[in-house]
């Protein structure tokens, strides 16, 4: 018997890019071991995140499934919300949508000039929420290791530290990135970001993704950076923030606490794959 061919689209934005899998007429069935094979850039498609959108739950039009390189759930990309959004909101002919993750309801709308507004959400910033290992201040987390020290954490639906710099030029983030994704204090893990600060409206970021190692952008990494920015008092609550694939522009809103991105999307090409040669 042939193989079952399945179409996908490989997306990015800002250079943070995606296998975008549609899983929403029949389950796929595909299992971590083979996303993680998809995702290899040397034997795979390769991306920073897998995605496969899922029939709608009541109150939304997409489900989006997240899965990083090395075949973990993630809750939250900004990113590939904004994606996701466009493919479906074009689908449905309409400039506002709302995508469904394991971390709840985003609501994304089409903007002039090919850029989508993303609701992220609510910052959580408690320990627990983060999570931390045990009780801290998410203001000052007592954590430091090599050129780095005392950073701000939050959770976007996926936990993050912000180190704030005074030249990210000078961070080794290859080195030091891993450490600090798995250390201790992060019982599940986390997104270290490394973020200089050059004018009280903007910043320069640099993330280490948790599963997923150094990327280009990271939208869910510069909403905790505006977060973290804001309550250490080096920022307003709207900034550009410039990663090494390019801008987004944030803003965390007063009132309700949710902290709205703005940024391109894009699709690079589209192909077929065989499931079966990603394992089982």
């Amino acid at each position: 018997m042939p193989n079952v061919m399945i179409p996908f689209r490989k997306m990015h934005g800002l250079g943070n890019d995606f296998v975008v899998l549609d899983g929403r007429a029949a389950d796929l069935g595909l299992t971590p071991r083979q996303a993680a094979g998809i995702a290899d850039r040397h034997f795979g498609i390769g991306c920073d995140q897998f995605i496969v959108m899922e029939p709608a739950p009541a109150g939304s039009d997409v489900f989006m499934r997240i899965r990083n390189p090395d075949g973990s759930e993630a809750g939250a990309c900004g990113n590939a919300t904004r994606c996701i959004a466009s493919l479906v909101a074009d689908e449905l002919g309409k400039d506002r949508v709302v995508v469904r993750t394991i971390a709840g309801e985003l609501p994304v709308e089409r903007l002039p000039g090919g850029l989508w507004r993303a609701d992220m959400g609510p910052a959580r910033l408690g320990w627990q929420d983060v999570p931390l290992r045990e009780a801290a201040d998410t203001l000052h987390v007592p954590l430091a290791l090599g050129p780095v020290a005392d950073p701000a954490a939050c959770s976007m639906g996926n936990p993050h530290a912000t180190f704030f710099v005074d030249d990210l030029d000078a961070i080794p983030v290859r080195e030091i990135g891993p450490r600090l994704e798995t250390h201790p204090i992060f019982p599940d893990r986390a997104n270290i970001g490394f973020a200089q600060v050059t004018s009280p409206e903007h910043i320069r970021l640099v993330i280490w993704e948790r599963g997923a190692g150094l990327t280009l952008a990271c939208g869910s990494g510069a909403c905790a950076t505006i977060v973290n920015a804001h309550r250490r008092g080096l920022t307003g609550r709207r900034a550009t923030i410039t990663m090494p694939g390019g801008d987004l522009v944030m803003e965390w809103r007063e009132g309700d606490g949710h902290v709205l991105m703005t940024g391109p999307v894009a699709t690079s090409f589209t192909g077929q794959l065989d499931p079966a040669a990603f394992g089982a």
